[in-house]
């Protein structure tokens, strides 16, 4: 009988898996036994904040009447730390005031956003000391789309247009050529003078297209110094934002369901689909544009 070499001998008595070729160890979950049986083989945890931990304090000293220093002692926190009180700054609850103003009006700005426009008005704060205060505001809990009794009471009149070039409104309005294909248009109104200064016509408008019509009107008018738009994505770009803040113009967002924040360019609009929209077929884009540019000049 011939016998066995060595390699043999160990599959022969071995275990099944192991004349695969894998460790014993892997034999029940084919992973190392060590973190499965018992917890001493797995990572520990993160020790919890200072504010949880006072919390924990708390909750031994009054469910277990036990002393502070021994509570502290079983949950290995220092007293001092424990006894310490946050003292706020003055300043804070000015900052904490701007912050929430921009975030109500501003409602699709995160924490990054209103930190460069809280910069660019002379606020010096470090970007974590910002976002501890944005925490601390609630304004990470608020939703994009709030409720219209809700921000029904957030936005403060505005003055109304006392002369041409001082005011102007965007907006977007959506048709459909004859085929079925989908196409936007832009518009653009000076508020006091009831004029419309632009329709860009095109199937997708970005905010670098938004930042290119507005460059063009303002050439030989000159930029306003507000702009009434409401909260849609090419409005809240940071190429608008930017040509905006170059030029020094406010950007004035109306609520979220309060059309009449905004309510000369909903009227042309409303307008420009009965008078224009409504009644005319557009083959082709280039015959959307240039029948629409017929009517404004209209």
């Amino acid at each position: 009988m011939p016998s066995l070499c060595p390699t043999h001998l160990n599959c022969a008595t071995g275990p099944e898996t192991a004349r695969r070729g894998r460790p014993q160890a892997e034999t029940a979950g084919r992973r190392p036994q060590s973190r499965q049986d018992h917890a001493p083989g797995r990572d520990s945890k993160k020790a919890l904040k200072p504010a949880q931990r006072r919390v924990l304090v708390d909750h031994l000293r009054s469910g277990y009447r036990v002393s502070e220093r021994r509570a502290c002692a079983v949950l290995n926190e220092w007293r001092n730390v424990y006894r310490y009180q946050r003292k706020p700054r003055p300043e804070e609850q000015i900052i904490l005031k701007r912050m929430t103003d921009i975030g109500h009006t501003r409602i699709r700005y995160g924490y990054r956003r209103i930190h460069v426009l809280m910069a660019r008005e002379g606020w010096q704060i470090n970007h974590k000391r910002f976002f501890r205060l944005y925490q601390l505001a609630g304004l990470n809990l608020r939703t994009k789309r709030p409720r219209r009794h809700v921000s029904a009471a957030r936005r403060a009149a505005q003055p109304p247009a006392r002369q041409p070039n001082e005011v102007w409104s965007m907006d977007f309005v959506s048709d459909a050529l004859l085929g079925g294909r989908r196409f936007r248009t832009l518009t653009l109104l000076d508020v006091f003078m009831r004029e419309c200064l632009a329709i860009q016509v095109d199937t997708n408008i970005t905010g670098e297209r938004v930042v290119a019509v507005v460059t063009e009107v303002s050439r030989p008018l000159g930029v306003p110094a507000r702009i009434q738009v409401d909260n849609g994505s090419e409005f809240i770009s940071k190429a608008l934002d930017l040509w905006a803040y170059q030029h020094r113009v406010t950007l004035d967002f109306s609520r979220p369901g309060r059309r009449q924040d905004n309510a000369h360019i909903e009227s042309f609009n409303g307008s420009f689909r009965d008078e224009c929209l409504n009644i005319h077929w557009f083959v082709s884009l280039d015959n959307a544009a240039e029948k629409i540019e017929t009517w404004r000049g209209d």
